[in-house]
């Protein structure tokens, strides 16, 4: 694989995961980074980032992904963790109902530090084991639409909708900051290409990238 020191990056985007401790975020981290899985995987300490650059439309994005210990005593990470994403992941177990019933409360978190218009998608990990299957598929689905997220099942094991999960939120990025980045050029430029501004509604759930997101104009 040919090194990226000397491509050049159009875009960096960073995408943060959040969840309870032990649902998967290091292995979907993992398995979309360097395309790997591990049993025996310890739990993350603090915070870590791998990195990832891929072409999307012909521009060369370079996907910053952010992995933090889901403990409580860990929380205190948290305005510094979100600065600057524009993306998350929320990560549930779905053997495990209670990672599910968190979900609300890593969102209202979420909502209260990051952007507004950050790009969000709920992920139903561990998808290989549905014998085990805790959380319907139907309650994550009414949840996401209910609060206008993306939403896919996930397997870091199988590799199931792993880069499809990644895919969907660095693309609906991209489309948002080309969409500012127009309107910018039409006010001359005093606009910068950041995710501020008009409010964007992102459709959810979806296993698939809507062809255009509606823009709102309300304040």
């Amino acid at each position: 694989m040919a090194s990226d020191a000397n491509q050049k990056i159009d875009y960096v985007f960073k995408v943060v995961l959040i969840g309870d401790s032990a649902v998967g975020k290091s292995q979907i981290l993992a398995r979309f980074a360097r395309d790997e899985f591990s049993l025996d995987s310890k739990a993350t300490i603090g915070v870590e980032f791998q990195t990832r650059t891929l072409v999307i439309q012909h521009k060369s994005v370079k996907a910053q992904i952010w992995d933090t210990a889901g403990q409580e005593r860990y929380r205190a990470v948290t305005s510094a963790y979100y600065r600057g994403a524009v993306g998350a992941m929320l990560v549930y177990d779905i053997t495990k109902r209670q990672t599910f019933d968190h979900i609300p409360r890593w969102l209202e978190e979420l909502r209260s530090h990051a952007d507004k218009n950050i790009v969000i998608i709920l992920i139903g990990n561990k998808s290989d084991l549905e014998n085990q299957r805790a959380v319907p598929i139907e309650d994550a689905k009414e949840f996401a639409q209910k609060e206008g997220l993306f939403f896919l099942e996930t397997s870091a094991l199988e590799a199931t909708n792993v880069e499809t999960a990644f895919l969907t939120v660095l693309t609906e990025i991209f489309n948002i900051v080309n969409k500012k980045n127009l309107v910018a050029d039409e006010n001359q430029g005093n606009g910068n290409p950041s995710l501020a501004g008009k409010k964007i509604i992102v459709p959810g759930p979806a296993q698939v990238i809507p062809t255009k997101s509606s823009m709102c104009c309300r304040s």
